[in-house]
């Protein structure tokens, strides 16, 4: 009897939990559906999402471009995407992206709270931070990159000095087979360093393998499908295992040996003439000691100088790799760039000044970016206020992606979207158009003034020397 008793008040427990987590699925849906129902109520259209995971199921976690690419041609050039819980604003097309990023641009100006990204800068930082602190930052940051020169080297000088360390590690493979990835990174790697520490390393110093290791890892896991899910669900996928656990720990030592170089130049810093950008950084820090409300302290000191091996690396460096390829490929595109290159520039050093004059060899620079289409996404905004945009609500906060892949490959702004061809970027009369061009992104990205230059020198002066 009792064994029977024991039987039904268990089988009782299991029918009251079985049906009290139905009830609580029911209830977790019925919330989920009417979350912000009226905020969200006019938000743009786009495909249902399935409670918890949004759209997830339909996404390519390492592509998810592909899918706003698809949404695109079914819902126009504005609409809403669900990653997990959270709408994203997916803007497609020239126009809207320049009504939004351009026009627009300081309410669209916000970064939304991306997960991989803001777990290593914290907030901190030029490329991730909004508000007055994007402003202070952004603006010290291009006044001091464009003014290097003024009483120190240059940053064309830096980039060309790499050049030439780049064309003799080429010569050293003369007639055999070479991966350049290791090459590129490491002449882009010392630019940077260059400019944030004043000086270049030997690719074998102990610290700069430690920073190029960190942007790798960096990257790789951005670009990786646990990356994605640790920026939809980063609190459970923070309990697993994962390269995502080696890339915060190697980059947070990158950021330390920022520390410990800032905390060195304090020590001898002449406030008059800072030598390198930690200097500048540091100087401004001085200047504003007394404001509290001064955005130029360690953290984002730390954080700036680490955006700029972030980004500046593995863009340029992938630009070019991909610029050698085309090279290989089409071979009399390469010998259009080395005939224009002997006409303009002969025997000497290329410069910067050049290149108004190359047209053909800027068309190629620029097809290559628009062809490899490395940034099919820009970072993600949010909206600093509640948005009226093309007769839909987007609510303040509200995560806003603009769809760069689908300005590069626009029928109505270039002949051959389909085909990598440099007379995308050339008018009728052989002279260089911009033609509505995104590689970095909209507005005033810092990183054109290294990118643009470093492409440019490091794309003439191999091939003013050397034929890949």
């Amino acid at each position: 009897m009792s064994s029977t008793l024991l039987k039904m008040d268990v089988l009782h427990i299991l029918q009251t939990n079985f049906v009290s987590i139905i009830i609580g699925f029911v209830v977790i849906i019925l919330l989920w559906m009417n979350r912000g129902k009226q905020s969200n109520s006019r938000l743009p259209p786009g495909p249902a999402p399935i409670p918890l995971l949004g759209n997830l199921l339909r996404m390519d976690v390492k592509a998810p471009y592909k899918l706003y690419m698809e949404l695109s041609k079914k819902y126009g050039s504005v609409f809403t995407v669900w990653l997990g819980s959270k709408p994203v604003v997916v803007i497609s097309g020239y126009q809207a992206i320049k009504d939004a990023f351009v026009t627009q641009g300081e309410e669209f100006s916000g970064r939304a709270n991306y997960p991989v990204i803001m777990t290593v800068s914290k907030g901190y930082g030029v490329l991730v931070s909004s508000g007055k602190r994007s402003k202070d930052l952004r603006r010290f940051s291009l006044m001091t990159l464009k003014t290097f020169g003024m009483g120190r080297r240059s940053i064309e000088e830096r980039v060309q000095e790499e050049a030439k360390m780049l064309v003799k590690a080429f010569g050293e493979y003369r007639d055999s087979v070479v991966n350049p990835k290791e090459l590129l990174c490491n002449c882009v790697g010392n630019v940077i360093c260059s400019i944030v520490f004043g000086h270049r390393f030997e690719n074998d110093d102990p610290m700069f393998q430690l920073i190029q290791k960190a942007v790798d890892a960096y990257f790789n896991v951005l670009s990786s499908p646990i990356g994605a899910m640790y920026n939809m669900f980063p609190r459970i996928v923070w309990c697993f295992p994962g390269n995502h656990h080696e890339m915060f720990a190697i980059v947070n030592k990158a950021k330390d040996y920022i520390q410990e170089q800032a905390e060195i130049r304090l020590k001898t810093l002449n406030i008059s003439e800072p030598q390198d950008f930690i200097e500048a950084f540091l100087v401004k820090m001085l200047e504003e000691k007394d404001d509290p409300n001064t955005e130029f302290n360690n953290d984002n000191m730390v954080m700036t100088a680490w955006s700029l091996f972030a980004a500046g690396t593995e863009t340029t460096s992938s630009t070019l790799r991909q610029s050698f390829l085309m090279m290989i490929k089409y071979p009399h595109i390469q010998e259009s760039v080395q005939k224009e290159i002997d006409e303009v520039i002969g025997s000497r050093v290329p410069t910067v000044d050049d290149r108004v004059k190359m047209p053909y060899t800027d068309a190629v620079i620029h097809e290559v970016q628009r062809y490899m289409d490395l940034s099919p996404t820009s970072v993600p905004h949010k909206v600093m206020r509640d948005r009226e945009f093309y007769n839909y609500h987007i609510p303040e906060g509200t995560m806003v992606l603009p769809l760069l892949s689908s300005v590069l490959v626009d029928p109505k702004l270039f002949k051959n979207p389909d085909e990598f061809d440099p007379e995308n970027f050339l008018d009728e009369n052989g002279c260089f158009k911009k033609n509505g061009f995104f590689a970095f992104g909209v507005g005033k990205i810092m990183l054109q003034v290294v990118c643009g230059l470093s492409e440019f020198l490091y794309l003439s002066y191999p091939q003013k020397n050397i034929t890949i």
